[in-house]
């Protein structure tokens, strides 16, 4: 595992920058909010993107970077049935495309132990 100032940098881009992706490319992600959801595929994209994008710079903020990362590891919970949606939805793609989104599905064990790690590792070390 990187050095905690490090390893916490590396997921505050990643969430930023995924974050960012909900804005510019929102079409992908409103095909996996799942339909149980009350409201506009749409606004769900958003939310959930300005939700990373926030976590991201609360992770990237030494003084909320504990705080930040809890919330990570809730969002990376919270987004999963997203992934079964998208599974489930893509089974009769190409076989490419298929294994990418059941791959999604144990990537997001790594992700909550990763903003766990985080956590523990609290403020950075100077």
């Amino acid at each position: 595992m990187p050095a905690p100032t490090t390893s916490a940098r590396l997921l505050s881009s990643m969430l930023i920058g995924a974050g960012v992706a909900h804005f510019v490319a929102p079409r992908q992600f409103d095909a996996i909010v799942p339909r149980n959801l009350p409201g506009s595929p749409r606004t769900w994209t958003h939310l959930s993107g300005a939700a990373e994008i926030a976590v991201g710079a609360a992770i990237a903020a030494p003084r909320t970077r504990r705080a930040g990362a809890l919330a990570a590891a809730a969002l990376f919970t919270a987004v999963f049935p997203a992934n079964v949606k998208m599974a489930y939805d893509w089974r009769h793609r190409p076989a490419p495309l298929r294994a990418a989104a059941l791959a999604r599905l144990p990537l997001q064990a790594p992700l909550v132990l990763w903003a766990l790690h985080v956590r523990r590792a609290g403020l950075p070390d100077s």
